[in-house]
């Protein structure tokens, strides 16, 4: 629990005080509605983690939902904290992950499989991983993260809008 001594620092979160602690520590309302997924990918992931559920501070757990449009991807990207199992409610998903700098010998093999509602898959930690709707609708899934905040970095952008120091010429 998060509930521990006052200015204990737990997993970069301050512990709160018991005498302060209410029931809306421990809830958080709205996954029943869908994202905006009128984007450029297409596809929107509302977390659910400790910055914004403080009960899931020390429980090494947190979630998420991910709302895809019609071809909507949630693109390459690695939780370098935790592990995901994603769940699909509705629709049809293309998923997979790769492994990088794999032993002697190896290639980086990838792993894919089509998802439709009810499959589970898992992305295991740090990972690169994907998501893509290949049905012909929207399609809605779940994903449990073994962290209460497993981060992201999705890989396109930590490569391609990187800031590179500039060299005189």
């Amino acid at each position: 629990m998060y509930i521990c001594f006052h200015a204990v620092f737990v997993n970069g979160k301050v512990c709160k005080d018991p005498k302060l602690v209410t029931a809306d520590d421990f809830f958080r309302s709205g996954l029943n509605k869908p994202g905006n997924t009128s984007n450029q990918l297409g596809s929107i992931v509302t977390a659910v983690n400790v910055n914004n559920l403080p009960g899931l501070n020390t429980l090494g757990i947190s979630l998420a939902r991910i709302d895809f449009a019609r071809h909507g991807l949630n693109p390459p990207h690695t939780h370098p904290r935790g592990t995901e199992v994603l769940v699909v409610l509705k629709g049809r998903l293309y998923v997979g992950f790769v492994l990088s700098n794999p032993g002697p010998n190896m290639k980086n093999k990838l792993f894919t499989k089509i998802l439709n509602p009810g499959d589970v898959f898992v992305f295991p930690e740090g990972l690169i991983h994907f998501q893509l709707n290949v049905g012909k609708t929207n399609a809605i899934a779940f994903a449990g993260l073994s962290s209460q905040n497993a981060g992201v970095i999705t890989v396109a952008n930590a490569v391609f809008g990187s800031d590179p120091p500039r060299g005189k010429d």
